[in-house]
């Protein structure tokens, strides 16, 4: 596919991820501005190679399971899965509370793990808006503060005035509405060394996070990623945030000296010549795929 069409076909799958009723393609072309001929073409493509399925009764399109499959494998083998999975579970079980994983992507961060402790009675399940694999809303969040606080300010206010400061949909009374009333929270962010969240995110919780820093010896010294913890308002006063900021200190330190996904980017800062990449079938599926450029 050229470029505007893989780039079409991407953005069409974000917006049906998470949709488990699926899309008409009236909704699919509306959402996108495409003409519909051009949305069909691409959701035939998808459901070609196994990334959409259009039911036969309904004739609405929806998302396999095959790119949950391939973000899964890609999950595996970054070696995270391993090494922090255990981390977050003895969070979970040494506090009670909801202890979470995010990590830095480009210039977002993703909730990719989590971990629920609270075993019984009130506990903090979040939304689907907070949900794993979904990007973190960096101005009403602990994690989005802990991690923009290792950033030179300037850098920070730009990510977060990139898009508007719209609230959560269950957002809580106190996030802030305004680039300035962010930059207040981020001074006592970095002030601090940890981020924190009273009612921001959501109404009745509060979380506490704070930043890994790669100190594995390979790779830049800087924030990858963060911890959290969260949970019921009520169980998270200023004294036990406090206790639980160390706990998170330890558990950052000790998954910042290990952090695995330094090899990766070494694979990938050493690319192979550009008539050396694909293999024999890439190709051959790319001449197969390349009769809707055209169109397109």
């Amino acid at each position: 596919m050229n470029q505007s069409a893989a780039k079409r076909a991407l953005l069409m799958l974000e917006y049906m991820a998470g949709r488990t009723e699926g899309a008409t393609l009236s909704e699919v072309s509306d959402a996108l501005d495409l003409p519909k001929s051009i949305a069909h073409r691409l959701l035939q493509l998808l459901v070609e190679v196994g990334y959409v399925d259009q039911h036969e009764s309904s004739g609405r399109y929806l998302l396999t399971l095959k790119l949950t499959m391939l973000g899964l494998r890609h999950y595996v083998h970054t070696g995270l899965d391993g090494l922090a999975q255990p981390i977050l579970d003895r969070l979970a079980a040494e506090t009670g509370e909801l202890a979470r994983l995010a990590v830095v992507e480009g210039e977002k961060l993703v909730w990719v793990a989590k971990a629920q402790g609270a075993r019984s009675g009130l506990r903090y399940d979040p939304g689907q808006d907070h949900d794993t694999g979904r990007e973190v809303v960096l101005h009403a969040t602990a994690t989005g503060k802990a991690w923009l606080a290792t950033l030179p300010e300037p850098e920070a206010l730009r990510l977060v005035g990139a898009t508007p400061m719209n609230p959560p949909p269950c957002h809580g009374p106190h996030t802030a509405q305004s680039l300035d009333e962010f930059q207040q929270m981020l001074a006592i962010a970095r002030e601090v060394g940890h981020g924190e969240a009273v009612e921001e995110g959501e109404a009745g919780t509060a979380a506490v996070a704070v930043a890994v820093i790669n100190t594995s010896g390979v790779g830049d010294h800087c924030a990858v990623g963060t911890l959290s913890l969260a949970g019921p308002l009520i169980r998270f006063g200023p004294q036990r945030r406090m206790d639980l900021v160390k706990v998170l200190h330890q558990a950052a330190k000790e998954l910042g000296s290990i952090w695995p996904l330094h090899q990766q980017h070494q694979l990938t800062s050493h690319t192979r010549p550009q008539h050396q990449v694909g293999s024999t079938h890439f190709s051959a599926k790319v001449a197969h795929e390349s009769r809707l450029t055209a169109a397109l």
